[in-house]
């Protein structure tokens, strides 16, 4: 079943169930180099592997960026 949700302000659909340690992995993001927001809140590190990712759910993915 295909859920769509919002990702940085665009439209994307992919196949549930999906955690948000999926959805990155889908993204080919690495998890610790992320900050994720679910629907205005920060998703912590540690429970990525746990939080859902549902049918409408808006996403906020940031990357870190070092530099001097």
């Amino acid at each position: 079943m295909a859920i769509e949700i919002r990702l940085n302000g665009e439209t994307a659909s992919f196949e549930a169930p999906l955690t948000v340690l999926d959805l990155l992995a889908r993204l080919e993001l690495t998890p610790g180099k992320v900050a994720v927001e679910r629907n205005l809140e920060i998703v912590p590190r540690s429970s990525y592997g746990e939080t859902p990712v549902e049918q409408g759910d808006r996403f906020e993915i940031v990357h870190f960026v070092g530099g001097g």
